[in-house]
């Protein structure tokens, strides 16, 4: 059976020790469908990642690298892709953006995604 997710990475980053690189790389590794924005086009594992608010389709998760600073730019976009949820990285949590979440009926989920993905919850 298929659990994979596809998953949208936003703030993604070439730069191996950032947070999003390793989400990248481990979301592929347990065989998730990956997506990235990034401030930046760039690639990891052979996923690349674009600029701007590409359009999607069935976006199943959405796993937040900005900080909340730059999140209000990405509000409508998020929500409009309808996805099932969007994990709030630590550091990412912003309570505005969660509330519009939730009133959409897409589950919030303050997190970490590498945690998910190794504890078998993602």
């Amino acid at each position: 059976m298929n659990n994979s997710k596809l998953t949208l990475v936003i703030g993604a980053s070439e730069k191996p020790e950032r947070f999003s690189n390793k989400a990248i790389r481990k979301l592929s590794n347990y065989g998730h469908e990956v997506k990235a924005i990034g401030l930046k086009e760039g690639s990891v594992s052979g996923v690349e990642f674009q600029i701007g608010f590409p359009e999607l389709k069935g976006i199943h998760t959405v796993t937040l690298y900005v900080g909340p600073a730059r999140q209000p730019a990405y509000y409508s976009y998020v929500l409009n892709l309808k996805p099932k949820r969007i994990i709030f990285n630590p550091g990412t949590e912003n309570i505005e953006f969660m509330r519009l979440a939730e009133e959409q009926g897409i589950e919030v989920v303050p997190d970490c995604t590498l945690v998910m993905l190794d504890s078998g919850i993602f």
